[in-house]
């Protein structure tokens, strides 16, 4: 089949758009002015003359409103029926549909009444702790968890502003939150004939802020009991629903192996490859297959024992609350081994802007069983290199190994219980980072058509050395490296590979590449970055302060006045960018001076937001 790509401009040097057989622009960064702008993919598909529009993973894959325009344009939709959409994308709705399919739902409210009121003598009846979640939409967006009456009417205004900011629709419901639960979810495939299948089950539970990082197949439990009558659940939700296409219904499961309807993801998910894997089978085939109007043919039976693991790979900063990050990719280096697939969206030398979600691969490994494939995927963890931004392998390696131990239990609550140990505080460079980075430094330095560096630099009585000055934050070191490559630093040796940024120390595999002023060097696993400009002298301090941007997005809220005084940890702004809602607060005790953003306004990481001033002490 012949494939036709849209992007926008932000998109428009990624691989996908170079690998399609053909590629169209649709518009600038702004997801309301490309993706998300019906008219412009439509109009994209027309000039194609496609027959099929696969909406891909999120954007407009569960609107509606696309289905409709789609069909509307002659052509076939890879997705379920507009109603289906429809009913589906409503979270009371799709409650109700599992409730006539006689599957059990988790008690709460999803009345029309959505004032704070409503909500609190809702909460009230069920109990607390309770979950807040947008009506629309899905993705884990918004969901807000409320442990007692004192934080219902924040978490009521914060969900209602993100819904209304990614769905456009405000309504939220409620629902009994299960503490310390599975998240299950079972594939599901459904044609025009009539015909539901379930292709297996998925274990979800290792979130952050309900944001899946590591998903395996099929879901590991001491027992299959709950199994198959949850893969009964689900298939009996699809027929109630007039399902169509691919689909996934998800579960919550109590700690006594009790299962409560989620909702359907009416849609192809992000974790798809470790059913394919598991499987045998290509889920996107068989969406487009569904779409032509072809019946289902499967044989779904699970390759023997085999288990398959998944880990996202995200441009984000684990020590800074998960922030994202965003640059150009300096050095990229995915695994290649047996048993291992690995779905990239980037490549070296793409940039990752802050325009959508930071999601930069997915590392999958094939094995045996679930602790063959938990191995596969460490060893292929330990062979991936990212430099350019900060990302969050180290971190998944370390929930890798966690989720190896014996005694864990993976749960949606279990990242934020071992937070600490998974993201240990940061150590200063060693000696090795060092060494590395003030190679690559010299190294860049060296160029072979200039006959006053190739030979690199030459001290008399000393032959080949020279002194590389680099700083880690206020750590400043000034490196002798002596040798024209291989070089020694500090005992150790540090010898080039024929390959850009791959070097190996004292024996073991090293890469370090530098970007505007940074030399990005990984050694051992870890990643560090090392500056090569000076460090600015300090000024004079005053007694006024700025209230900075903590991360690129866009400000949704502003609080801040002028003039008016403020007590410490008062809100001030609050950013969204990539599925994440960051408060700025108030640094002291004291006064805005000056508000210099508003509601609406595009910043960027490190922009101030407002003059202050702090009270003297």
């Amino acid at each position: 089949m012949r494939t036709v790509a849209v992007y926008s401009d932000a998109d428009a040097e990624l691989p996908y758009v170079r690998e399609a057989d053909a590629a169209l622009r649709i518009g600038p960064a702004p997801a309301s002015e490309s993706y998300l702008a019906i008219d412009r993919v439509i109009a994209a598909a027309r000039e194609a003359k496609a027959e099929l529009v696969h909406p891909g993973y999120g954007f407009l894959s569960e609107r509606p409103e696309f289905a409709s325009a789609v069909d509307a344009a002659g052509m076939r939709f890879v997705g379920p029926p507009p109603g289906v959409l429809q009913s589906l994308g409503d979270k009371a709705q799709a409650k109700a549909i599992a409730e006539r399919a006689k599957v059990p739902v988790l008690p709460g409210y999803r009345g029309e009444d959505q004032s704070d009121d409503a909500f609190i003598s809702a909460a009230r009846s069920v109990g607390y702790p309770v979950m807040i979640k947008p009506n629309a939409g899905g993705g884990g967006i918004g969901m807000q968890t409320v442990k007692d009456e004192s934080q219902l009417r924040d978490a009521l205004a914060r969900a209602r502003r993100i819904a209304t900011s990614a769905f456009g629709d405000e309504r939220l419901l409620l629902e009994r939150l299960v503490e310390r639960p599975r998240h299950i979810e079972v594939q599901v495939l459904a044609d025009d004939h009539g015909n539901v299948v379930s292709v297996g089950d998925r274990d979800c539970s290792t979130q952050r802020r309900h944001q899946k990082i590591v998903e395996e197949a099929p879901a590991s439990s001491p027992d299959d009991k709950g199994r198959e009558p949850m893969a009964a659940a689900a298939i009996a939700i699809a027929r109630e629903a007039g399902y169509r296409n691919a689909g996934t219904v998800e579960f919550v499961v109590d700690d006594r192996g009790k299962f409560y309807f989620l909702e359907v993801n009416a849609r192809l998910q992000v974790e798809h490859p470790v059913t394919e894997m598991v499987y045998g089978m290509d889920l996107v085939e068989q969406q487009l297959r569904i779409a032509m109007g072809e019946r289902l043919d499967l044989q779904t039976k699970q390759h023997g024992g085999q288990h398959a693991v998944e880990a996202r790979i995200y441009a984000e900063d684990p020590a800074a609350g998960f922030l994202p990050s965003t640059g150009r990719l300096v050095h990229v280096r995915w695994p290649v081994r047996p048993g291992v697939r690995v779905d990239a969206g980037y490549e070296e030398g793409d940039v990752v802007t802050r325009h959508y979600d930071p999601l930069l691969a997915k590392v999958i490994a094939l094995g045996e069983d679930r602790r063959t494939a938990l191995g596969m995927l460490a060893s292929a963890l330990d062979e991936t290199e990212v430099l350019g931004v900060r990302t969050n392998i180290r971190f998944v390696r370390a929930l890798i190994a966690r989720l190896g131990d014996q005694d864990v239990r993976a749960d949606t609550e279990l990242v934020e219980r071992e937070l600490t140990r998974l993201v240990p505080e940061s150590a200063p460079a060693p000696d090795e980072a060092y060494a590395v980075a003030a190679a690559a430094v010299a190294a860049e330095a060296r160029r072979a058509e200039d006959p006053w560096t190739a030979t690199g630099a030459w001290r008399i009585g000393e032959g080949n050395a020279t002194t590389i000055a680099l700083r880690e934050g206020e750590r400043e070191r000034a490196v002798r490296l002596a040798g024209a490559g291989p070089y020694t630093y500090a005992g150790h040796q540090v010898v080039p590979v024929d390959e850009a940024h791959r070097w190996v120390i004292d024996g073991a595999p090293a890469a370090a590449a530098a970007s505007n002023g940074v030399v990005w060097t990984s050694v051992h696993g870890d990643v560090w970055e090392l500056e090569t400009t000076p460090r600015q002298r300090e000024v004079e301090q005053t007694a006024g302060a700025e209230v900075a941007a903590p991360m690129p997005g866009l400000v949704i809220a502003a609080q801040a006045i002028a003039d008016r005084h403020v007590r410490r940890g008062d809100l001030l702004f609050v950013v969204e960018a990539m599925k994440m809602e960051l408060r700025v607060e108030a640094p002291a005790d004291g006064k805005v001076t000056r508000v210099l953003a508003s509601v609406g306004q595009q910043v960027e990481r490190g922009q101030r937001l407002a003059d202050f001033e702090a009270d003297a002490v």
